[in-house]
């Protein structure tokens, strides 16, 4: 039997766009020619997969359409949630469809993960297949590369060549992180490997309720061109829980799959400016350098509502003390040290870490060494262009009074 795909796709990122009611899903985001959603729909092209189930909402049932389209799937199921309910209720809803026997195994994938070697990742799928039974849940983890405190970690012990999950941290702070990163934690990468049957009776067992509520909102549903609309009414019912918080925190037959592969949910701009400067040749454009006085800058990529760049600061350059009034400005550091100065505070950074300027904050960038400063700049806002600037010192003459 193959092995099924579900993709979770309610999510609406807002930790990207945190001062917006409207703004775009991150899985849908266009990065540069892909999107989040479309590489997920491209890994389970494999031949270990069936055809997918997603989980989505009404507010992205014609971009997920358009995605499958885009990704060349034509034969999918989408299952519709009426309301916002968290991954506990949209998991279980999406295994009770019809179509999956009961025993089938579930691979259960966020739409907004960047993956860079799946192949190894689905090797690791199939080969634990095997290992799936009636209780059990396999979540994924992935080899800590720093001390995040933007991802959960667990710790496991490994009997009979499987590794049981001992303990969950939620997100820690960075000295935390880096105690549990020494006792070989791993990041908790959200995506869930379980039968069918697992499903069911884990959720018998610990959420009574969501799965009385999400079974009737499975039987009462209509079913038209490949969607399921779940029952409002029914599913309204269920309890909102993350899957985290209604089944992993109860049952003790949790065990992991530890991998050592590029992974990130992009779930920041740091993290998205990160990737860019880890990709930036495959962005780079000689028409798009721009030269100045301080030394020169490159748009990499230019999306909607935000605009990526790579800064260059030559040995003794400084940039104008300044503010922007339509956007803020997220900087990763990658090659030497800046100062910066950030309304009345002034600091220096090193490679790897992350300065935010929010919007109207007066800001510059100044290099006093000897080596030359480079930073990827994330620009958000509604305005992104060199217009707007208001300068108030300007050591090349710029400021106009």
């Amino acid at each position: 039997m193959k092995i099924r795909p579900v993709i979770l796709c309610g999510g609406a990122g807002t930790r990207l766009w945190p001062k917006k009611s409207k703004h775009q899903a991150k899985q849908f985001i266009d990065f540069g020619g892909w999107t989040l959603i479309n590489k997920t729909f491209d890994r389970i092209k494999s031949n270990v997969f069936d055809y997918p189930i997603i989980s989505t909402n009404s507010k992205y049932i014609k971009d997920v359409k358009k995605a499958l389209k885009k990704s060349r799937i034509s034969k999918y199921k989408i299952v519709l949630e009426p309301a916002k309910k968290n991954t506990a209720p949209a998991i279980l809803a999406s295994a009770l469809i019809k179509e999956i026997p009961n025993n089938q195994p579930l691979m259960y994938f966020t739409a907004d993960h960047l993956i860079e070697k799946p192949n190894k990742l689905i090797s690791a799928i199939n080969k634990n297949k095997s290992n799936l039974d009636e209780k059990n849940v396999f979540i994924f983890g992935i080899k800590p590369t720093n001390p995040s405190s933007e991802y959960g970690y667990f710790l496991s012990k490994n009997e009979k060549n499987i590794n049981k999950v001992t303990r969950f941290i939620e997100k820690p702070k960075q000295a935390k992180a880096k105690e549990v990163i020494k006792q070989k934690g791993y990041w908790n990468s959200g995506m869930f490997f379980l039968r069918k049957d697992s499903i069911i009776n884990n959720f018998k067992k610990y959420q009574p309720n969501i799965f009385r509520n999400c079974n009737k909102a499975v039987t009462k549903a209509k079913y038209k061109n490949n969607v399921y609309y779940l029952n409002k009414q029914a599913f309204s019912k269920a309890t909102a829980k993350s899957f985290d918080y209604a089944i992993l925190e109860k049952t003790k037959n949790i065990n992991a799959i530890k991998l050592d592969i590029p992974w990130s949910d992009l779930g920041s701009w740091k993290e998205i400016c990160k990737m860019y400067g880890k990709n930036k040749n495959k962005y780079f454009k000689k028409k798009n350098v721009f030269y100045r006085p301080w030394g020169s800058y490159v748009n990499l990529f230019n999306g909607k509502e935000f605009l990526i760049k790579e800064l260059y600061v030559k040995p003794k350059g400084i940039l104008s003390l300044q503010k922007h009034h339509h956007r803020a400005e997220h900087w990763v550091v990658t090659h030497g040290m800046p100062k910066i100065t950030l309304n009345k505070n002034k600091f220096v950074k090193k490679p790897g870490e992350t300065i935010y300027i929010p919007l109207g904050a007066i800001h510059r960038i100044e290099n006093p060494y000897k080596k030359p400063v480079k930073i990827i700049e994330a620009q958000i806002g509604s305005i992104l262009k060199e217009t707007d600037i208001v300068r108030y010192q300007d050591v090349y003459g710029r400021v106009k009074n």
